[in-house]
């Protein structure tokens, strides 16, 4: 999304009593302000602020001075006052500048530690302006079409914009140091064969292949039957098999399902190799099963 987003985000100054407080990274963050200037030309008085004020130019050009030290802005700039600075700004005196901006207070007292995206907005070494949008213009499109025709789920919706906002916003500010991270190698395939074992618990009844559960995972064949092992200790086919005969042992104590029935949604067409699988696993087939109440006399 493009700066011509921000420049039909005029509805962005409805956010003021709707988005106030949220949570980012564990801190608490307060939305103090939310404006929007059609181009034109302009100038603020200098001026300081207890909090973050943000602002991005989608129009026009000016100046921006911080501290007494003057920087050029214009269209797809991202600018920033720390809490206390000393600031003022200033369109050109022809071309004007439009500007959508917002202001946060974040408390620093849960900080997380070590380097991150909040080096952007903490540390006074940090850029002043940015290029760096990245998702900022489709962040602000969206807050404002949220604000323009609130519905139900508002609330959680800017709610988590507004994290986004907050976070999108310190990256611009931020040096590659700030922003590097480092991911549990492991944490894919956990995923991965989490959403396998959910897609075999969810169709039992159906014929699986193993192409179909790797399909789910955007895996090769081998790589998932392989990965889904490694992760569970068993095989892919051997834990869809645990699972049927789960699920009708279940079927049988708490329905009356004919066990052909029961068989067929366990993903057995046939009732002689669903018995022969369950009393294989349960020591017994399923109709004494069921009238034994899933109790083995031994």
């Amino acid at each position: 999304m493009t700066l011509a987003a921000v420049a039909e985000a005029a509805t962005f100054v409805d956010l003021a009593g709707l988005l106030v407080a949220g949570e980012v990274d564990g801190m608490a963050v307060d939305y103090l302000s939310w404006g929007f200037y059609t181009p034109a030309v302009w100038r603020n008085t200098p001026h300081t602020h207890s909090f973050h004020e943000v602002c991005l130019a989608y129009a026009g050009s000016g100046t921006f001075t911080v501290e007494g030290g003057a920087h050029p802005v214009g269209a797809g700039d991202l600018f920033v006052a720390r809490p206390g600075e000393v600031h003022e700004i200033v369109s050109h005196p022809e071309a004007g500048l439009g500007i959508a901006f917002w202001g946060f207070a974040l408390d620093t007292t849960a900080l997380p530690e070590g380097p991150g995206w909040w080096d952007g907005l903490l540390r006074r070494e940090r850029a002043l302006v940015s290029p760096r949008l990245g998702s900022l213009p489709a962040i602000i499109s969206t807050l404002a079409a949220e604000a323009a025709s609130p519905r139900s789920g508002v609330d959680a919706q800017v709610t988590a914009l507004g994290a986004a906002l907050v976070i999108e916003t310190a990256r611009a500010f931020a040096a590659p140091e700030d922003l590097t991270v480092t991911l549990d190698p492991g944490a894919r395939a956990t995923s991965a064969v989490a959403a396998m074992r959910r897609y075999l618990a969810d169709n039992l009844a159906r014929p699986i292949r193993v192409e179909d559960v790797a399909a789910v995972a955007h895996l090769s064949d081998r790589h998932a039957a392989r990965l889904f092992a490694q992760e569970t200790g068993a095989p892919m086919i051997a834990e869809l098999r645990r699972l049927r005969l789960e699920h009708a042992a279940r079927l049988l104590l708490e329905s009356e399902r004919p066990v052909a029935q029961v068989a067929r949604e366990c993903g057995y067409p046939e009732s002689r190799p669903f018995i022969t699988a369950f009393r294989r696993r349960y020591g017994q087939p399923p109709g004494a099963f069921r009238s034994r109440g899933g109790t083995l006399h031994l």
